[in-house]
């Protein structure tokens, strides 16, 4: 078994690097995104997607793949996940996973990080428990459980898209 001095950090396709331009998310150019996960579908795995599929003119790909968990030791299992979020846009990060394994967590987002990949990070569904500092730290961006938010998050951070939608609330004068 041949073992390479220094880890293969990350990969870029030249279109996204540091210095993202402003690309219009369309069909034939989905925002390319992976989901935190522990090589199983949660619920809020699930979720991310239920939201994501009811927003209106969002495409995505996603290249998370926790059905495909590999044989082997902890370092199989990581250098999967690095298969998966090398070609992404955003990771959206489940702070929920936290409680269950902090440490593959935490190296999602470290990896993510090390590959100048933007972070969005989800609170923990309907709960009113802070969101661990350690991952609010490694995010570029903190939401609610909310699609809107979600998606407008995802654009900002992917994209550099500014959604600028406003609520308009109508009130009646009796």
């Amino acid at each position: 078994m041949r073992v390479s001095p220094l880890p293969r950090l990350c990969e870029t396709d030249g279109i996204f690097g540091k210095h993202r331009s402003a690309v219009v998310m369309s069909q034939a150019n989905p925002v390319r995104l992976f989901v935190t996960h522990l090589w199983e579908d949660s619920d809020d795995y699930l979720r991310v997607f239920e939201y994501l599929e009811s927003a209106r003119n969002f495409f995505y790909r996603n290249t998370s793949r926790p059905e495909l968990r590999p044989q082997g030791d902890k370092e199989a299992q990581k250098e999967a996940l690095r298969k998966q979020i090398a070609p992404v846009e955003v990771i959206i990060a489940l702070s929920s996973l936290y409680e269950t394994s902090q440490d593959l967590l935490t190296f999602q987002l470290l990896y993510a990080q090390a590959c100048q990949k933007p972070v969005v990070l989800l609170k923990p569904f309907g709960s009113q428990a802070p969101v661990p500092k350690v991952l609010s730290d490694l995010a570029d961006e903190v939401v609610d459980w909310d699609e809107r938010a979600l998606v407008d998050a995802i654009k900002r951070q992917a994209r550099h898209e500014d959604t600028t939608r406003w609520d308009t609330i109508e009130f009646k004068m009796d």
